[in-house]
């Protein structure tokens, strides 16, 4: 055995310590994905305020994520994801507390989850923020450390909706809440002890370990910093146009997990179980076309595969909720519908770290993250709303028919075709010498 070979598992522990972070708060949140929602429609009857209470968590998410990328390359990124991962452990614990002492309120409600979405956003940006570092060290392709990522977030849904599922019919959904904090609790533990390696300066925390040190200057102001990820992001045609793109789908997916699907397990008498089912089956199939696409990314033409596997994944779901097709079709669509949505994170995670300057990566991924995010705080109370007022099948194929205007635009726009392979971006000291 060369002495090359036997670092490997040292150069890969902060790889494999972000993935297991990343499992653990994922599955946290899948649970509270589906308890929150639930509780607020057991407790008040309402589509609407079922929509409000996400409008509540993703808007200072969305806002404090665009904002905050150049804290995290400030301040740094393992830091940062440590920080907020400990907070949100506090505020969402205090969800059960409340409840239990009957002061948890809707507004209070609202208030906790808005607290918890301003914390999620920079901790979200700092922990992508990290991906270029863990991938230098660990020495393996971009396709396959996002196929991975993505790969496990959809094998948390999978878990994660199950478990919900069966906790919020046993113990309730202001319990249920509870795992969620525990699991903040125990990602900010799992990257204190595993990312230790890649703790060096602040201005290094978003670089690869081998990249060198690219320190910004004394009088860059943070809003000098912050309009220069702008600057770089709506340059970049592929990434804006993807951000857009992105930013439809997510406002239309929100719409159908926070309410369409609550709703129509409640309407239909099929009950919270079955929302973690169709989650659970959903998040299962698509960890299997993660894992083949992290396999066999590089080998698949990029752009062909994001348009198909969006072609497979949208329009088909809300059509068969539309109609009210028996639970097993349902199921059987989320085979094929999750399998193909495996594809696609490990596209839109690999062209975007391609393209980044790795000492840009925090504040343009924050950016783009945030562009990507800032239409679901609509998302919710634009499913509450078309519930409201023209019906839970109507508002499904609505939902629906945008969802594949949008996915199948990029085949009219020649920016899309810009997502073919590269190599990394280097830093601006390469570019300059």
């Amino acid at each position: 055995m060369t002495l090359a070979s036997t670092r490997k598992p040292g150069r890969r522990l902060p790889l494999y310590g972000w993935l297991t972070a990343d499992a653990i708060s994922l599955l946290g949140t899948r649970v509270s994905m589906i308890a929150i929602p639930w509780l607020v429609l057991i407790t008040t009857g309402s589509p609407t305020r079922t929509g409000l209470v996400a409008f509540a968590e993703i808007t200072p998410m969305v806002l404090l994520k665009a904002f905050g990328g150049p804290v995290v390359d400030r301040v740094g990124a393992r830091r940062l994801a440590i920080t907020a991962d400990a907070l949100s452990c506090l505020v969402v614990g205090t969800i059960p507390v409340l409840h239990h002492a009957g002061a948890l309120s809707f507004g209070v409600l609202l208030g906790l989850v808005a607290i918890a979405g301003a914390l999620r956003g920079p901790g979200d940006a700092a922990s992508t923020a990290l991906v270029p570092a863990l991938v230098e060290r660990a020495e393996v392709p971009y396709e396959r450390a996002t196929g991975l990522s993505s790969a496990i977030e959809r094998g948390a849904t999978m878990v994660g909706a199950a478990i919900a599922g069966g906790l919020v019919s046993t113990i309730g959904a202001a319990d249920a809440v509870a795992v969620d904090a525990a699991s903040f609790g125990l990602c900010a533990l799992v990257l204190v002890a595993t990312t230790g390696s890649l703790e060096t300066t602040p201005a290094q925390l978003s670089q690869p370990s081998g990249a060198e040190t690219v320190t910004e200057p004394e009088t860059s102001s943070y809003a000098a910093q912050l309009r220069e990820g702008w600057d770089f992001l709506r340059r970049d045609a592929v990434l804006m146009s993807l951000c857009v793109m992105v930013a439809v789908t997510n406002l239309l997916d929100l719409a159908w997990s926070a309410v369409l699907l609550p709703v129509w397990a409640h309407d239909s008498g099929a009950g919270v179980g079955a929302v973690g089912l169709v989650f659970s089956v959903w998040g299962g199939a698509s960890m299997l076309g993660s894992v083949v696409a992290a396999t066999y990314g590089t080998r698949l033409p990029r752009f062909a595969t994001y348009l198909v596997a969006f072609l497979v994944t949208g329009l088909p779901r809300f059509v068969l909720f539309a109609l009210g097709v028996p639970l097993w079709a349902i199921l059987a669509m989320c085979v094929v519908g999750g399998a193909s949505s495996g594809f696609l994170n490990p596209v839109l995670g690999a062209v975007q770290f391609e393209r980044i300057p790795r000492e840009m990566v925090g504040r343009v991924t924050a950016l783009s993250s945030a562009l990507c995010w800032s239409l679901m705080p609509v998302g919710g109370v634009l499913g509450g709303v078309l519930v409201s007022r023209i019906g839970l099948s109507p508002a499904l194929l609505v939902v629906g028919l945008g969802y594949f205007a949008a996915t199948m635009a990029p085949a009219l726009f020649p920016s899309f075709r810009g997502m073919s392979r590269r190599e990394p971006a280097p830093t601006r000291e390469t570019v300059a010498a």
